[in-house]
C-alpha cells in the first residue's frame, strides 16, 4: 500500500507557475518622410535620397530630375551623368522609379567576362570643298557628329583617358576621343562651329612652324578656340618632320638635339602664348617614334602621345603609343561608323 502511494504520488503534475504579466505595449513612432531637397539648389535633382552605403545610393528622382543634376549633386560633377545612365539601363529619370547611384568608379579598365572596353580616337586634318583624300567636306563632319549624337556615343577630352589607361576611373560604354592635325585654317572655319554646335572636344595638334602661315591657323584663332573650352590646343611638333628619319649630315648627337627641340620648344611656346593651354599631350608626324623619340617625349612632360596607327586603345595600351584612326574625305558614314570599335572579345588575339 506504501509502494503504490510513492508510485502514484511521482506522477502528480508539480503545480504550474502563473504566467508573467504582459509587458506594457511599446509605442511606434513613424519616421518622417525624407524632405525634398530645395529645387532653387537643385532644380535637376529635387528627389529624396532611401538609402546609402560607401559604394551606391538609392535615390527616388524629382519630377524634373536629369542624370547631369543627379551627378551634379551627389557626384561633384555633371559630366559624370553617364555613371548613372549606365547604371540604369533603359531607364529615364522617374518619380515612379528608384534609381541606383553609384559613389565610387564602377569597372574602371572596362573588362567584361567576355570582352573588354576599347576607346576610339578619331584622327581629321583638313575641312571644307576639295578633292584631297586629306579634306572632310562639312557636310560628311556634321553627319559623322550628328551620328555620334544620336548613336549615344560620349565624345570625351583625350586628358580623360589617362586616368582609365592608369586603371583609375571607368569611361563611357561608348566613349570616343576626336583629334585634328597640323592646324589649318578651315578648323576654325569648318569644324569649329560644329564642334560648338554638338557640344563635342576635340583635341587640335599643332605644329608651331606652321602657325600664321599662308593657309594656317593664326595666334588670335588658336586662343580663341582654346577659351571655349571645347578645343584643347596641344602638340604636332616643331616643324612637322618626321621624327625617326635623319636629315642629311645629322649625327647622332644633332639628332638627338634636334629631337629635343621638336619636344621642347612647340611645348614652351605654346603655354607662353596661349592662355589656359598646358601642352601635356603629343601627335607625332606621320604616326612615327622610335626609342628615342618616345624617351625625349617623356623627359618633356608629355603623358599621351598618338600614331597612325588604327584601332581602339584598351586599359592596357601604351600612354606614349596610343592609336589613332584616319578619318579621309572618301569615307561614307557607313565606313566610318565601322571605325569606331568601342569593345573587343577576349577571345579574339
Amino acid at each position: 500500500g506504501l509502494c503504490a502511494a510513492w508510485l502514484s504520488g511521482c506522477v502528480v503534475a508539480p503545480p504550474v507557475a502563473p504566467p508573467p504579466p504582459s509587458p506594457a505595449p511599446i509605442a511606434v513612432v513613424a519616421e518622417p518622410a525624407p524632405v525634398p531637397v530645395s529645387n532653387a539648389r537643385w532644380p535637376q535633382a529635387s528627389g529624396v535620397e532611401v538609402v546609402r552605403n560607401d559604394r551606391l545610393l538609392i535615390y527616388r528622382p524629382g519630377p524634373a530630375d536629369t542624370f547631369a543634376g543627379i551627378a551634379a549633386r551627389f557626384l561633384g560633377s555633371e559630366d559624370k551623368g553617364w555613371w548613372i545612365a549606365e547604371a540604369n539601363p533603359g531607364l529615364a529619370p522617374d518619380v515612379d522609379v528608384p534609381m541606383v547611384v553609384p559613389l565610387k568608379p564602377v569597372n574602371p579598365t572596362g573588362v567584361l567576362s567576355d570582352r573588354y572596353q576599347t576607346v576610339p580616337i578619331l584622327c581629321y586634318h583638313r575641312f571644307g570643298p576639295g578633292n584631297s583624300k586629306m579634306v572632310i567636306s562639312q557636310s560628311n563632319f556634321a553627319a559623322q557628329l550628328e551620328w555620334l549624337a544620336r548613336s549615344d556615343y560620349k565624345v570625351i577630352r583625350l586628358a580623360d583617358l589617362a586616368a582609365f589607361l592608369a586603371g583609375e576611373k571607368p569611361l563611357p560604354r561608348r566613349a570616343v576621343v576626336i583629334t585634328i592635325d597640323d592646324g589649318y585654317e578651315t578648323v576654325h572655319r569648318h569644324a569649329f562651329p560644329l564642334l560648338k554646335k554638338y557640344g563635342f572636344p576635340a583635341t587640335l595638334f599643332v605644329y608651331t612652324d606652321f602657325i600664321g602661315a599662308g593657309d594656317a591657323l593664326s595666334w588670335a584663332q588658336l586662343q580663341e578656340m582654346q577659351s571655349s573650352g571645347l578645343v584643347d590646343l596641344q602638340s604636332h611638333s616643331k616643324s612637322h618632320r618626321n621624327l625617326i628619319e635623319r636629315g642629311p649630315g645629322e649625327n647622332d648627337e644633332r639628332y638627338r638635339q634636334n629631337i629635343e627641340a621638336e619636344m621642347r620648344v612647340p611645348r614652351d611656346v605654346l603655354e607662353r602664348r596661349i592662355v589656359g593651354a598646358q601642352v601635356r599631350h603629343l601627335a607625332y608626324p606621320f604616326g612615327d617614334a622610335n626609342e628615342l623619340v618616345l624617351e625625349s617625349a617623356a623627359r618633356n612632360g608629355f603623358k599621351l602621345a598618338g600614331t597612325v596607327i588604327p584601332g581602339g586603345n584598351g586599359f592596357f595600351a601604351q600612354p606614349l603609343m596610343l592609336r589613332r584612326t584616319m578619318i579621309f574625305g572618301d569615307l561614307s558614314l557607313d565606313g566610318f561608323k565601322s571605325k569606331l570599335q568601342t569593345s573587343r572579345s577576349l577571345s579574339m588575339p
